[in-house]
């Protein structure tokens, strides 16, 4: 686990920035695959979209958890707000503003964006898990104590050891990581059958938002409860998958019953 990379000088180049980086750019040149064999010519957006959605993903992550998570801390300490690499980017907001960006740049653009989040699904949890691999390294967004002797130790420079000393925590970044991978396949999979437009976007979020409610449970760096039931990461994530659930049944429903209304 190493936070510095290497220093150029007295300046240190954070193993949590370049993998950050990396996700965004992968994560795009996996989306440009997705249109490319599309064939609707939309990859030529692609980077660009890949820019405007990493860059308001990025700052949508910041603001959740500073407004959402941390503003005890941050209203006190508002110089330290940029400052990403202590810990603080919640996946959620980060979701939410990036894909809204990149919708609105791809309306501007006459492409549809409903076919165009399908095709952008698996690409998106991709960048998710990639950016799980940076929290590791950066040591953030980890898990509770385990009670007993298994489990990441985090050195004493991380935000985790400031949490919880030398205790050995759950690797809920790591397990975050490899199920945003198996959804990734599923998206794939889920590519191969005969959806409705629009399925497969709500699909993602669905098996995201049930991975992240389960998976709260296990993790330590914030431990607030809304109404003394659940964190509000877990509350987002009923809210979610509830919405994506229902909007997955009606594409679903409609499309069956305009077949229907066509062989009649």
């Amino acid at each position: 686990m190493h936070q510095f990379l290497f220093y150029i000088g007295d300046f240190p180049i954070r193993s949590y920035g370049v993998i950050l980086s990396l996700s965004i750019f992968l994560a795009t040149g996996v989306g440009y695959f997705m249109t490319k064999v599309d064939g609707r010519g939309y990859e030529k957006f692609i980077i660009d979209i890949g820019l405007v959605g990493g860059f308001f993903g990025l700052l949508g992550a910041r603001i959740w958890d500073v407004f959402f998570f941390d503003w005890d801390y941050y209203q006190n300490h508002l110089d330290e707000i940029l400052n990403v690499w202590q810990g603080g980017m919640a996946v959620q907001g980060g979701i939410i503003l990036g894909v809204t960006a990149g919708a609105i740049y791809a309306k501007t653009k006459n492409l549809d964006v409903i076919h165009l989040a399908d095709l952008m699904a698996p690409a998106i949890v991709l960048g998710q898990a990639l950016g799980r691999c940076a929290n590791l390294l950066n040591g953030d967004a980890f898990g509770a104590p385990t009670g007993g002797n298994f489990g990441i130790i985090y050195p004493d420079t991380t935000l985790a050891y400031r949490t919880y000393g030398a205790q050995p925590l759950f690797p809920a970044e790591v397990w975050e990581c490899q199920l945003d991978i198996v959804i990734f396949a599923l998206l794939l999979i889920f590519r191969c059958t005969n959806y409705a437009k629009g399925q497969c976007f709500a699909l993602y979020v669905m098996l995201y938002a049930a991975a992240r409610f389960f998976l709260e449970f296990l993790r330590g760096d914030y431990t607030e409860l809304f109404f003394g039931l659940l964190k509000s990461a877990q509350v987002t994530s009923v809210v979610a998958f509830t919405i994506a659930a229902g909007i997955f049944i009606w594409l679903g429903w409609r499309r069956r019953k305009l077949f229907k209304e066509g062989e009649g």
